[in-house]
């Protein structure tokens, strides 16, 4: 529980300073590379959980959720740095042509990470499953959108 309130002011802290954006960057590079280094840890902490959910590796429900309390913070990290003038990096242009549509996408990644995290606190590893699955499908969803292919 208590891991759970220092969480949770982490990422309000982290949220109300999403406001203004590019008032938190000395320039565009500073800021593509905090998102991509966000982007990074990420994908290094989803990652891990990726052969427990395949069934490959046994499901370890307190180091799922450790793994996942950790994600959830970093979740919450890169969309700050996506503000005006902040364009470039794998971003495709469309993040700033389109930023309903990108907004939108982290949105809904947002809720696949709180259902994430919710399952992760249940230690149920069916629910775990299905929760890593939407929140994958989250990001190839925006990735497919708003990414540059490598």
């Amino acid at each position: 529980m208590k891991k759970s309130i220092a969480l949770f002011a982490i990422a309000t802290v982290v949220g109300l300073g999403c406001s203004t954006a590019s008032a938190q960057f000395k320039d565009a590079d500073a800021a593509i590379d905090y998102r991509e280094a966000a982007m990074t840890l990420m994908g290094s902490h989803f990652g891990r959980m990726g052969p427990v959910a395949k069934k490959e590796a046994p499901f370890d429900a307190e180091a799922i959720r450790a793994n996942v309390a950790i994600f959830s913070t970093i979740a919450a990290l890169p969309w700050v740095a996506y503000g005006p003038g902040t364009e470039g990096g794998a971003a495709k242009p469309s993040v700033w042509s389109d930023a309903k549509g990108f907004k939108q996408k982290q949105d809904d990644f947002k809720v696949a990470v709180t259902k994430l995290d919710a399952a992760a606190e249940k230690g149920d590893f069916d629910a775990f499953r299905v929760a890593f699955g939407a929140v994958g499908k989250s990001c190839k969803a925006c990735h497919d959108s708003y990414r540059e292919k490598d």
